[in-house]
C-alpha cells in the first residue's frame, strides 16, 4: 500500500511524530496488525451475510457505518463547501462506493484472498508509476508475474470476479489520488467525511430496494454491521493512532501483508483454500510491494 498520506486518517492527523519512543513504535505496530486483521475479518463476516442480502446489501450497510463514524470524528460542514470543493468530494463518493461494491462482489465470486490481492494492485501500480529505478522495474515484473499466475486460464476461473477485483484496484488508485485533492482543498478529514456521507446517501435507495427484495434476518444484519464496524470504523481509528507513532514508509511496508492476512482469514472464517499457484501469486504481489517500500525507506 502506498504512503498513508493518501488515507482519510492521514488527512486528519497531519504528519507523524518524528521520533517516537520504542514503546510508541511497538504500540503502532500492534495497531497496524489490529487494523489489518480487523479489516479482513470484517470483510469475511460480511461475506457470511451474502446468502441473505448479497454483496450489495452488505456494502450499503458498510457505507452507512463509514458515514456515521467519519461524521462523528470529522464533523463535515456540507453547506460550507464551495463548488471547487464539492467536485472532488462527489467523485470521491462515487469511487468509494464503486470500490467497495466491486471488491465485495469479487469476494463473493473468487474468495477473499484473491479479491484483496487483485485490489492491492491499485496502490502498488500507483506507487511504481513513473519510477525509473531498476529495482522498481523488477518489482513491477514480479507483481505482473503474480497477476498472470492468479489470472491464468483454467476451467474453474471466474473472469468476471477477477475483473471486478481489478476494477476495485482501479478504484483504490483513484481513491488515493482523489483523497490527495480533497485533502488539499478541505482541511482535516472533513472532505473524506463529506464523501462518505454522500456515498451513504446514494446507497439509501439501494439498501431499501435490497431490504424489500431480500428481507434481512437478524443474523445477516449483524454480520453486515460487523463488516462496517470492523472494516471501516476500527481501521480508521487504528490508523489515526498509528500515524502518530510510525513513519509512513513503515506503515506502507507493513500493509504489504494485507493480501496474506486476507487469504488466511478467508481460510479460517470462510473455508476458502488457495492452491500452491494462488499462494505463489499472492506472494509475488506482496513481495513486490514489500521490496519497493523497503527500498524507499532506505
Amino acid at each position: 500500500m502506498p504512503a498513508v498520506s493518501e488515507s482519510p486518517a492521514a488527512a486528519a492527523t497531519g504528519s507523524v511524530a518524528s521520533a517516537p519512543s520504542r514503546p510508541g513504535r511497538l504500540l503502532g505496530v500492534a495497531a497496524m496488525l489490529g487494523s489489518g486483521l480487523s479489516n479482513q475479518v470484517g470483510a469475511a463476516l460480511g461475506a457470511l451475510a451474502f446468502p441473505v442480502v448479497g454483496p450489495v446489501g452488505v456494502v450499503a450497510t458498510r457505507q452507512y457505518v463509514a458515514a456515521a463514524v467519519l461524521s462523528a470524528v470529522a464533523r463535515p460542514r456540507l453547506r460550507s463547501l464551495t463548488g471547487r470543493q464539492w467536485r472532488p468530494v462527489l467523485l470521491l463518493a462515487l469511487v468509494f462506493g464503486t470500490m467497495n461494491l466491486s471488491l465485495y462482489t469479487a469476494v463473493d465470486r473468487i474468495g477473499l484472498g484473491l479479491a484483496v490481492t487483485l485490489e492491492f494492485l491499485g496502490p502498488l501500480a500507483l506507487a511504481l508509476a513513473g519510477a525509473r529505478r531498476r529495482v522498481d522495474a523488477c518489482c513491477a515484473l514480479v507483481a505482473a508475474a503474480g497477476v498472470v499466475t492468479l489470472m491464468r486460464p483454467r476451467p474453474s476461473a471466474d473472469y468476471l470476479g477477477m475483473g471486478l477485483g481489478l476494477l476495485a484496484a482501479v478504484c483504490w488508485a483513484s481513491y488515493i489520488l482523489l483523497n490527495r485533492t480533497v485533502g488539499e482543498r478541505i482541511p482535516g478529514a472533513r472532505g473524506a467525511a463529506a464523501a462518505a456521507v454522500v456515498s451513504a446517501g446514494l446507497f439509501l435507495p439501494v439498501g431499501a430496494a435490497v431490504a424489500i427484495a431480500r428481507p434481512p434476518t437478524a443474523g445477516a444484519m449483524g454480520y453486515a454491521v460487523a463488516a462496517g464496524v470492523l472494516s471501516s470504523a476500527v481501521p480508521y481509528l487504528a490508523d489515526l493512532f498509528t500515524l502518530r507513532r510510525v513513519p509512513p514508509q513503515v506503515f506502507g511496508l507493513f500493509m504489504s501483508v494485507n493480501p496474506v492476512l486476507a487469504a488466511l482469514v478467508g481460510l479460517v472464517v470462510l473455508g476458502q483454500r488457495l492452491g500452491p499457484a494462488e499462494w505463489a501469486g499472492v506472494g509475488a504481489v506482496v513481495t513486490a510491494n514489500a521490496v519497493g517500500m523497503a527500498v524507499r525507506r532506505g
